[in-house]
């Protein structure tokens, strides 16, 4: 395999070069998260890679709930489906909280306050209420909280990673907030190996022909756990050593190297920039 025909697999791999899903829910799914932290630029990315979908379809899917926008990878924002949410946020918070801890020291906030800050959203959004962001600040100084600019960030980021709120639809042009048990479906936990298991397996299927350390980067996950990850799978995707890196990949199957033929140096280079 060379370098270019890494690249058609993966325009192919991520849905660009021709796909198979007809909603954003499908393709969140398959992708399983898709960096949000541009909302504009994220539905396009959605919206490139399935047919005759138009900017309101995808704004619908969010508003309804069927995409959900949180911290989850590295941290930064991210689509994720109600369906993956938990199981996804149980992995990577624990590789999350360590990064945030300095700002935490310097912002006072002790877990007792976060508490109370998690108490006082619960209460606010409980009943299906949507709160923009200027009404969940309003909540939280109410309670006498202090929720200067970083300090109400970091508050609504612990909020998120504690699966107390998540996204709700917009008002506007106005994000919301929503409580997250109310938006996400309960689910059966998974082990931290499961859990691990299914990111790796999501990642290379959908991005793949890719790296260790690619994996490791996407996630925010530890080179150590990207290689235990990838141990796990291993057996289901191929394996490439390509100037000295290890890439791996799923077979394409005979249709995809059909496509993968057809694919020309403008795609490529589109895929490259």
């Amino acid at each position: 395999m060379t370098a270019p025909e890494i690249i058609k697999l993966r325009l192919v791999n991520q849905q660009i070069a021709a796909t198979k899903f007809v909603d954003p829910q499908q393709l969140v799914t398959w992708m399983a998260a898709i960096q949000s932290q541009d909302y504009g630029m994220a539905k396009w990315a959605i919206g490139l890679r399935l047919q005759n979908l138009d900017d309101a379809s995808v704004e619908k899917a969010f508003n309804e709930g069927k995409i959900l926008r949180t911290h989850v990878l590295r941290p930064t924002w991210h689509f994720v489906t109600p369906q993956d949410i938990r199981w996804m946020l149980e992995l990577t918070v624990p590789r999350i909280l360590p990064s945030l801890a300095y700002y935490d020291r310097i912002l006072s906030l002790e877990k007792k306050v976060l508490k109370k800050c998690n108490d006082v959203l619960a209460k606010a959004l409980q009943g299906g209420k949507q709160l923009t962001r200027d009404e969940v600040k309003t909540a939280l100084q109410k309670a006498k909280i202090d929720v200067s600019e970083l300090r109400f960030i970091h508050i609504l980021q612990h909020a998120e990673l504690d699966r107390v709120i998540c996204s709700g639809a917009r008002k506007g042009k106005q994000f919301t907030y929503a409580l997250f048990d109310e938006r996400v479906p309960l689910a059966k936990p998974m082990q931290k190996e499961e859990a691990l298991a299914e990111l790796t397996r999501c990642f290379f299927t959908s991005r793949g022909p890719a790296t260790i350390y690619d994996f490791a980067w996407w996630s925010g996950l530890s080179v150590t756990d990207a290689k235990k990850g990838i141990e796990i799978v291993k057996g289901k995707f191929k394996k490439e050593v390509i100037d000295g890196k290890e890439y791996y990949f799923k077979d394409p199957g005979i249709l995809k190297k059909e496509l993968l033929k057809t694919l020309t140096c403008f795609q490529i280079m589109m895929s490259m920039w």
